[in-house]
């Protein structure tokens, strides 16, 4: 089976993402309601013009995603801002993990990165995708604060 990475753009419908949406949330035991494809289109309206979303497709069928929240830092005297971007929302069903497609979603989010000349990219991992990460040459950094 090969699997194709698809970037949603403006025109895109967001059907898929609610898909794998859903599945996420049922693996991870939370409780669909009725409001929740209406709110997520909501929120991806406000969202998409930040964000660069991925889908991997297994034939037609989508098998994985990822968003990549793009953050421009405000120009500096003497040079350009530049910008990073938080790697967010991974997800792929269970029967397709450790198959390549998170390496194929997070390769073409480089890729957008690259393009747009990100500092970094940033992320905050579970325990299980660290090594998915680490095999991309993410690595654990301290030299950012965080306040909880």
């Amino acid at each position: 089976m090969v699997v194709a990475i698809e970037r949603l753009n403006a025109a895109s419908s967001v059907d898929d993402l609610v898909t794998l949406r859903v599945a996420w949330g049922v693996e991870n035991g939370r409780e669909l309601d009725d409001s929740f494809a209406e709110r997520f289109v909501s929120w991806f309206e406000k969202e998409r013009d930040r964000r660069e979303f991925f889908v991997a497709y297994d034939d037609s069928r989508p098998v994985g995603m990822v968003n990549l929240v793009l953050f421009e830092r405000m120009p500096s005297i003497g040079g350009p801002g530049g910008g990073w971007g938080y790697l967010s929302n991974m997800y792929v069903v269970p029967e397709r993990r450790n198959a390549g497609v998170g390496a194929k979603l997070i390769e073409a989010l480089i890729e957008v990165a690259e393009t747009n000349r990100l500092e970094r990219i940033v992320l905050k991992p579970t325990g299980r995708s660290v090594p998915l990460y680490e095999r991309q040459g993410f690595r654990g950094d301290n030299q950012l604060m965080v306040r909880i």
